[in-house]
C-alpha cells in the first residue's frame, strides 16, 4: 500500500534526518575522542620532514587519540603533593634490595663503566618505576601529540573547558602555560618518532606517564637519543629492559657532572638536573643511604 505525505511530514521527515545526521556525527566526533585536532599537527610533522605517508597511516590508527585526561593531569600536578615518603620505607627498601641481588650483575657492570653509584642507580628506578612496575598508563605518541596539538587556538580551548572548574587557573595562565608546553612537546614528539623509527619501535604501542616519559628510568625522547645506552648490548637501546635503563640513568648523571666519591652537595645538582624537584632530589639520596647499610 502506498503512504501518502503531505509536505508538512516531509518537512518533519527531513527534520528528523538532520537531527540524527547531527547526533551521529556528534557520537562520531566522541568516539574519536577530538582526534580531528590532531590534523594540522600531521601537516605540520610532514612540512618538518617527516614521511607523509607514515604520519597520515599512523594518526589514522584507532589506538591514536586526543588524550585529554592525561593532559589535564600534567596541567594540574603539584610536585611538591608528591608522596616521596612511600619509597623510603622499610617495604620499599626490602623490595629495592631484593631488585639489587637479582641484578647485580648488571648494577655492577654500569657501576663500573660508568663510576656511578648503584644505590643512586635503584633509588632512581625505585622512585621513576617502581622498579619497572608502574611504565605508565597512557600512550606516550597520544599524550605528546595532544600536548603538541595545543599549539593552535582550537585545541587550547577545547582542552580549557574540559579541566574541572575547581582545578581550573585563569585562562590568561592558561593558555601562556598551554603555548610553552605545546612547544616542548612538539620537540618530544618528534624525538619519539625519531627514536622509534632508529630503533624499530612501534611509536603507537609505546606507554608512558601523564607527561610523556617512557621507561624503567622514565626518560623524555630527546633524552633517550642524547643520553640512552645499550646497556646489554643487543644492539638495541630499549628503556624497558633493566640493563638498558641502568646504563642509561647512569650516563645521564655521569654526563651532568657525577664521579666516583661525589660530595652530597654536587651529587644534589646532579640528581636535580635529572628532575627539578628538590623533593626528588632528597628522596633519591635518602633511598641511596639507606641502601648501602
Amino acid at each position: 500500500m502506498l503512504l501518502r505525505v503531505n509536505s508538512k511530514t516531509k518537512s518533519l521527515t527531513m527534520l528528523a534526518l538532520l537531527i540524527a545526521v547531527f547526533l551521529c556525527s556528534g557520537t562520531s566526533g566522541a568516539a574519536q575522542d577530538k582526534k580531528y585536532h590532531f590534523d594540522p599537527l600531521q601537516k605540520k610533522l610532514i612540512t618538518d620532514g617527516f614521511d607523509a605517508n607514515r604520519i597520515s597511516s599512523l594518526y589514522a590508527r584507532p589506538q591514536v587519540k586526543f588524550e585529554a585526561k592525561g593532559v589535564i593531569v600534567l596541567f594540574t600536578y603539584s610536585e611538591s603533593k608528591v608522596n616521596y615518603g612511600q619509597f623510603s620505607n622499610d617495604w620499599s627498601i626490602r623490595r629495592a634490595r631484593k631488585y639489587m641481588e637479582k641484578h647485580k650483575d648488571e648494577l655492577a657492570k654500569t657501576e663500573k663503566a660508568y663510576g656511578v653509584d648503584k644505590n643512586v642507580i635503584t633509588a632512581i628506578l625505585l622512585v621513576e618505576s617502581s622498579l619497572g612496575k608502574n611504565l605508565g598508563t597512557r600512550s606516550a605518541l597520544n599524550v605528546l601529540s595532544t600536548l603538541a596539538s595545543l599549539m593552535y587556538s582550537e585545541a587550547r580551548s577545547d582542552l580549557f573547558t574540559m579541566i574541572p572548574k575547581e582545578k581550573k587557573t585563569s585562562r590568561k595562565r592558561y593558555e601562556k602555560s598551554a603555548k610553552r608546553r605545546s612547544k616542548w612537546a612538539y620537540g618530544e614528539l618528534k624525538a619519539l618518532l625519531k627514536y622509534a623509527d632508529r630503533e624499530g619501535f612501534d611509536p603507537v604501542e609505546m606507554p608512558g606517564s601523564f607527561a610523556g616519559a617512557m621507561g624503567l628510568a622514565q626518560f623524555m625522547p630527546t633524552s633517550i637519543l642524547s643520553y640512552g645506552k645499550d646497556g646489554d648490548n643487543n644492539g638495541t637501546i630499549d628503556l624497558l629492559t633493566h640493563a638498558d635503563a641502568m646504563a642509561s640513568i647512569a650516563n645521564y648523571l655521569k654526563r651532568h657532572g657525577w664521579r666516583p666519591g661525589i660530595s652530597r652537595k654536587k651529587a644534589e645538582k646532579v640528581i636535580y638536573r635529572y628532575n627539578h624537584s628538590e623533593y626528588y632530589v632528597k628522596a633519591v639520596l635518602k633511598i641511596a643511604k639507606r641502601l648501602e647499610s
